[in-house]
């Protein structure tokens, strides 16, 4: 049977996450949720857990359900999730769900709603081996048969979407992610005494925080410290690296921040030594609160965020003398900090717009 929305608008919208450990999608996801429910939609959140720092910045009067179980096959469920819930439109907040996506269309089959989903990181991976590369690339060619339309966070991987996934330019946006805003109650991080570097995201191996650390020691300024907010599954050996590399007195790494704001704001320098992102956000973040960024050419996002070289330097994954000259520069003491970097735009009135032309379009 045909799925039946309750109007010609998304009234309704479902969206999802395996837990809540402080990644970037899920915090954007929540962010944009708040929005949509503040517009008066009603949203529903499957969780496989509701595990994670991210849990106190679900939104309230959001519609939560858990799965009650942690591990990525929880959401293989979703379906039936789905099919009790029965939204108006399903979101899917990254790349990293798409195959629980695939999965959900391809049980509902004429049922499932209109799906719209996000592209969260690069589809061009240059640090996969050939034959990685080869199957990610077969895997992004089967998207537009279970997702209906894809937003892009910046034109250039609207682009991007089009040439690696196949996906007509109809079927493809262009939508911000609504700007991070102070939290009101986050626990305030403690910030280091003088002047220091800080690197913001998870301590996972995409993020390459290795190539940071083995940064420090060859900067000029040898008091600079450096603050890592962040939590993740490569701890233990950022830790044996500080350790070797001496640095046990100038790296802080507390974890996840509730609210990275004021730490950007204090920073001499923003970091991202990522092997590959999406649009990274806290570049963005960064440049709102006039701190200048230093990154890898990680996703072809990154030169539009970093466009003039006033705001910041980027460099090549592989460079660690760019990336100590790039730092050095930025601590010159004849620096000049750029002038912060007002977002534009209202991307939660242009997400419902297009939810709503989904949905209106189902109907028709």
């Amino acid at each position: 049977m045909l799925h039946r929305t309750h109007s010609e608008t998304a009234q309704h919208i479902l969206t999802y996450a395996q837990q809540l450990q402080g990644g970037g999608v899920e915090r954007a996801m929540l962010r944009m949720a708040a929005g949509w429910q503040a517009a008066g939609r009603r949203v529903t959140l499957v969780l496989g857990s509701r595990e994670g720092p991210l849990a106190a910045e679900i939104p309230d009067g959001i519609e939560v359900i858990e799965l009650g179980d942690g591990r990525h096959q929880a959401l293989f469920r979703l379906a039936d999730e789905i099919r009790r819930a029965r939204p108006d439109l399903l979101f899917c907040p990254g790349n990293r769900y798409t195959g629980v996506t695939a999965l959900a269309r391809l049980r509902l089959g004429r049922a499932a709603p209109p799906i719209v989903g996000k592209v969260s990181n690069a589809l061009v991976r240059p640090e996969l081996s050939r034959g990685a590369a080869w199957r990610y690339r077969r895997w992004l060619r089967l998207h537009p048969r279970f997702l209906d339309h894809v937003v892009a966070m910046t034109p250039a991987m609207a682009t991007e979407t089009m040439a690696e996934m196949g996906m007509p330019p109809e079927r493809v946006g262009v939508i911000a992610n609504p700007p991070a805003r102070p939290i009101a109650g986050a626990t305030p991080v403690a910030l280091p005494m003088g002047r220091y570097l800080i690197g913001v995201g998870r301590l996972e191996p995409q993020k390459r925080w290795d190539r940071l650390l083995d940064a420090l020691p060859r900067l000029a300024d040898a008091q600079v410290k450096l603050l890592l907010l962040g939590e993740g599954a490569a701890r233990a050996a950022l830790d044996a690296q500080i350790a070797a590399l001496g640095l046990g007195d100038r790296v802080i790494m507390p974890g996840h921040a509730g609210d990275p704001l004021p730490a950007l704001r204090g920073a001499a320098v923003a970091v991202l030594t990522s092997d590959y992102e999406g649009v990274p956000g806290v570049l963005r973040e960064a440049l709102s609160v006039g701190t200048p960024v230093v990154s890898t050419e990680s996703s072809v996002a990154v030169r539009e965020i970093v466009h003039a070289p006033e705001l910041g330097t980027v460099i090549a994954r592989e460079d660690g003398d760019a990336l100590v000259a790039a730092l050095d520069h930025w601590l010159a003491p004849d620096a000049v900090r750029p002038a912060p970097v007002t977002a534009t735009g209202d991307p939660i009135a242009d997400y419902l717009a297009l939810f709503d032309r989904m949905v209106d379009g189902r109907r028709r």
